[in-house]
């Protein structure tokens, strides 16, 4: 909901609420039942449903059928790599070398990838462009005009969230979710279908793919889910790859990951010298 107050002394959404929480959403009522969305947990949900439905259910506030849902818990499996050098796994595994909690560590990790070059931190301005260049096409434009549109300048590269990826080109988990998104009965919608048109327009440029951002965000966009739902269902993305490298450097000796001496760093700096004396004021 958006809420626009004009005046400045009208405080009576807040009154309203004042010593209560009002809630659309559900909650607990002791010893009876546990109401989620309009749902019983204990008898529509608990061993029922899988829990990335719940997990898709609370972020939206509508109950994804199965095929969807497995689908995205296959998007999460792909984005849970056991590597240390990605940058937030690394801050699971300094976590784990300095021996915090686990929850320290997978917190800290997950913030590190809201960011703006990756990560969940990239989905709002992602689902923002393929919603407006779909909306683009529909007025006329082709994939052609609308790349051209991302260039500052004719000779420029276009900058697109979702296409081009650090160091490798292309992405090997794309083909792997489209064939389970075919399995499980998916068409193409019109957004991924515009996502793979600009990808043809970029590789023709610049010899890029897409990286898997381009494709799940429209993927989504056509399972009708808004750019903010999507930031939600996508908040925890990398909590097992975080975990997993928490895990093997919480298992070691302490600050045994990436251990480094001072004649490790190349310091050019100003040479050893001496601190001057302190003098006395008189």
């Amino acid at each position: 909901m958006s809420l626009s107050i004009t005046h400045h002394d009208n405080t009576a959404f807040w009154d309203n609420r004042r010593g209560v929480i009002r809630t659309r959403i559900g909650g607990w009522i002791p010893g009876r039942a546990v109401y989620c969305h309009g749902y019983d947990m204990m008898e529509d949900l608990v061993g029922k449903v899988s829990y990335f439905q719940v997990l898709m259910l609370n972020a939206t506030g509508r109950l994804p059928d199965r095929r969807l849902a497995d689908w995205m818990e296959a998007y999460f499996i792909g984005n849970s790599y056991p590597d240390a050098r990605i940058w937030c796994n690394q801050i699971g595994s300094l976590a784990g070398t300095m021996h915090t909690s686990p929850l320290t560590a997978t917190s800290a990790g997950i913030l590190a990838s809201d960011s703006k070059m990756y990560g969940p931190g990239t989905v709002m301005a992602g689902v923002n462009f393929f919603v407006e260049a779909l909306a683009k096409k529909m007025n006329g434009l082709s994939a052609e005009e609308i790349v051209t549109d991302q260039q500052r300048h004719p000779k420029a590269k276009p900058v697109i969230i979702g296409y081009a990826r650090p160091i490798a080109n292309g992405d090997e988990r794309i083909a792997t979710l489209d064939l389970l998104a075919k399995k499980l009965g998916f068409e193409r919608g019109e957004h991924l279908t515009l996502a793979f048109e600009i990808e043809q327009v970029i590789y023709n440029k610049t010899k890029e793919r897409m990286n898997l951002l381009a494709y799940v965000l429209p993927f989504l966009c056509d399972q009708g889910y808004t750019a903010r739902e999507i930031y939600r269902l996508l908040s925890a993305l990398v909590y097992a790859g975080v975990v997993a490298c928490y895990g093997e450097a919480a298992d070691q000796p302490g600050e045994a990951f990436f251990p480094l001496q001072c004649n490790d760093i190349y310091y050019q700096g100003k040479p050893l010298r001496k601190i001057p004396e302190k003098k006395c004021l008189s």
